[in-house]
């Protein structure tokens, strides 16, 4: 009787230690199988961002690039800028940009105060038919600040946050900035 007692709690015994065993197995399969390829991907590049911009690094501070309105410093408004930055000439693409940027102003809705639009550009031309054309388009004047012609989202502090080229100035800016202005706590 003991014999058969014996072996029915070894038989128990085994079963219970290859469940264990089972269950120790699926965690550190899973847990493995996650880290190669959390590492895989990464190194891999397929592993991205959401944001259809480009991102300005090393970071730039508007305030360090002696923009000018109307003759005096950019004030500090605490808001969101959209920048096109033409350089000497607002070209077609920069025209269309102008178009799309505006459209987008008003796409914004309720969120549309808490975001300016500049046109930047060296100084050298007038613009005064785009201030007409395009309400609420604020003219920057900028000596050469060595930036990429194109469209910039700068953030309340100052900080130019994503670079797009002027033939992006549609949807890509709309979703990165509806994206930015959602989870902002500043401006």
């Amino acid at each position: 009787m003991v014999d058969k007692e014996q072996a029915a709690a070894d038989a128990v015994r085994r079963k219970n230690r290859s469940q264990l065993m089972l269950i120790f197995a699926i965690t550190f399969i899973s847990l493995g199988a996650s880290y190669l390829l959390f590492y895989m991907v990464r190194d891999s590049g397929v592993w991205g961002t959401t944001n259809n911009g480009v991102f300005i690094d090393p970071p730039v501070n508007i305030h360090n690039l002696e923009l000018t309105v109307d003759g005096l410093p950019l004030p500090e408004r605490g808001k969101w800028w959209l920048f096109i930055n033409a350089g000497a000439s607002c070209d077609e693409a920069c025209e269309h940009a102008l178009q799309q940027l505006r459209a987008l102003h008003i796409l914004l809705n309720k969120e549309a105060t808490r975001v300016d639009r500049a046109l930047v550009t060296d100084g050298s031309f007038s613009i005064t038919e785009y201030l007409t054309t395009y309400p609420g388009l604020v003219h920057v004047v900028a000596p050469e600040i060595g930036l990429e012609q194109g469209i910039f989202i700068v953030d309340p502090l100052g900080n130019l946050v994503f670079f797009y080229p002027m033939e992006d100035a549609g949807k890509p800016v709309l979703d990165d900035l509806k994206r930015l202005l959602k989870l902002s706590q500043i401006g």
